[in-house]
């Protein structure tokens, strides 16, 4: 198995050390990582990494800034994000966070953090263990922020 990583000289942080940290002390996987310059650039990345490098899924590391236009980029790789994922038949998992998420730059690392070890897992375990998700279905789980956690019958 093989997990592709794909972040940008654009984020903030070093979101690509924080995954290869995870995907270390999660799953101990092969991994293959590229550094593009923005997000619009992230989804012929992803695409090349399962063609040309074989990988099974990728997780793609995206930073978003306030602004309208930054908001109309981040449109534009999810987009091409799903384009890829339709043209290659494999998960591209997007791990991105939105400067207008939080109010301060500690909560932004902290969001950032749980969002790429969260979903590390994830894709991991979408190709790697499946039937662990289905166990976490309709469990109000949530990436950056804590769990909302499930409405019961």
């Amino acid at each position: 198995m093989k997990i592709g990583i794909v972040d940008t000289t654009f984020s903030r942080i070093d979101m690509g050390k924080i995954a290869i940290d995870e995907l270390k002390n999660y799953a101990g996987i092969n991994y293959v990582r590229r550094t593009v310059p923005g997000i619009k650039d992230i989804p012929v990345e992803a695409k090349r990494l399962i063609e040309e490098e074989g990988c099974d899924t990728v997780i793609t590391l995206g930073w978003v800034g306030s602004a309208e236009k930054d908001a109309l980029s981040y449109l534009a790789l999810s987009i091409g994000k799903i384009f890829a994922e339709l043209m290659t038949n494999k998960h591209i998992i997007d791990v991105t966070v939105h400067e207008d998420e939080a109010e301060d730059e500690k909560m932004l690392l902290e969001i950032a953090e749980n969002r790429v070890r969260k979903h590390v897992r994830n894709a991991v375990d979408l190709v790697r263990n499946p039937e662990r998700l289905v166990r976490e279905a309709g469990k109000g789980k949530r990436q950056g922020f804590e769990d909302v956690g499930q409405i019961l019958r």
